[in-house]
């Protein structure tokens, strides 16, 4: 088996004018119809979303009445739908929506490992404390789980498991935001122990084009997916953290653009209807990094591009986003030695 199949070269990393290192991928862009836009290798590559699933995961919670129910605030709703970085602030949020929903740090299966975020594990060390499951990263995905499987008067015990009810209506939402059977979702077990499904990238894409443009959706799903990425938009440091690619992108974007990001170098943008121009409809990227993608810098340069791509030069030049639009590689002293680049230009398709 070639584990290189669907793949082709994304990013290339240069040096004395030549390609020293490169970065193999593949790209599905789609609108809210369902039309590919753009690829890159195989559109149809089929893999696992990871944490860029999560919006979808609390997609069915949303549409079961469960934020009216709770009283849950957007700020509480995105961090259902977060990959956070642990902050004293991520941690005040989680534990606002617990008291609502009546479920508490004992809950929580997702496991336990020290903040991302550095300036908070280093206070923490510093006081002495450990980490708990509160500042796990998908600890707002399992905490809108937990509110899930409280709303409908189902067990606490087992909300993990595959045949759980929450996981069984989660399944089947996700397979009709892809427009697929069900059956043809991959079940695998995530980092944070939660089901996870593998999917074409064109189909997840497709997903979150529909996420981001939910115009032709049922009523009430078009109301949630819509309630989903305006918390998303509103409080974009409970989907990431400070210095975080989801968020400050999101805040430069002034609400026009969903981003979430998930483990191995996956990353998921939706582009909301209407922020091209006037009934401009919605546009889902999904992309995929081979090797994983473990400083992010392919997928910086990837974001960089899209967006520069559909006008938004400012935004990406813009000096909140600086950090992020790093082409040039520079050593410790400073001096350029190479640079980060596509491989080809990202072309639409007629």
């Amino acid at each position: 088996m070639d584990v290189c199949a669907g793949y082709e070269t994304l990013v290339e990393a240069t040096r004395g004018g030549i390609v020293e290192s490169f970065h193999l991928g593949a790209l599905a862009m789609v609108d809210s119809d369902g039309k590919l836009l753009a690829s890159f290798g195989n559109p149809d590559f089929v893999t696992f979303p990871r944490s860029s699933m999560k919006p979808f995961q609390a997609l069915p919670f949303v549409e079961m009445g469960g934020v009216e129910l709770f009283g849950i605030n957007d700020e509480e709703l995105a961090i259902m739908c977060a990959s956070h970085t642990g902050t004293d602030d991520h941690v005040r949020v989680l534990k606002g929506l617990h008291q609502k929903v009546g479920i508490g740090l004992q809950d929580l299966q997702c496991g336990v490992h020290w903040p991302s975020d550095k300036e908070t594990s280093f206070a923490m060390r510093a006081r002495g404390e450990e980490p708990d499951s509160y500042r796990h990263n998908c600890s707002g995905k399992h905490s809108g789980m937990l509110a899930h499987a409280k709303m409908r008067e189902l067990s606490l015990d087992n909300y993990l498991e595959p045949v759980h009810p929450v996981q069984q209506t989660i399944r089947q939402t996700v397979a009709n935001m892809c427009g697929m059977h069900r059956d043809d979702l991959i079940y695998g077990v995530d980092g944070c122990s939660a089901p996870v499904y593998a999917m074409p990238l064109s189909r997840f894409a497709w997903a979150t084009a529909k996420l981001a443009d939910p115009r032709y959706l049922e009523p009430n799903t078009q109301r949630s997916c819509e309630k989903i990425c305006n918390a998303m938009t509103s409080f974009p440091n409970m989907i990431a953290g400070p210095n975080q690619v989801d968020t400050v992108l999101m805040q430069v974007m002034g609400g026009k653009v969903i981003s979430k990001g998930g483990a191995e170098g996956y990353q998921m943008i939706g582009i909301r209807a209407g922020a091209l121009g006037p009934n401009s409809k919605g546009i889902g990227i999904a992309f995929k990094i081979a090797d994983g993608d473990i400083t992010r810098r392919a997928t910086h340069l990837l974001v960089v591009e899209l967006m520069k791509l559909f006008g938004f030069e400012a935004e990406m030049e813009s000096e909140a986003f600086k950090h992020f639009n790093q082409p040039i590689l520079k050593n410790f002293r400073g001096i350029e030695v190479g640079r980060l680049r596509l491989a080809r230009p990202i072309q639409l398709l007629d």
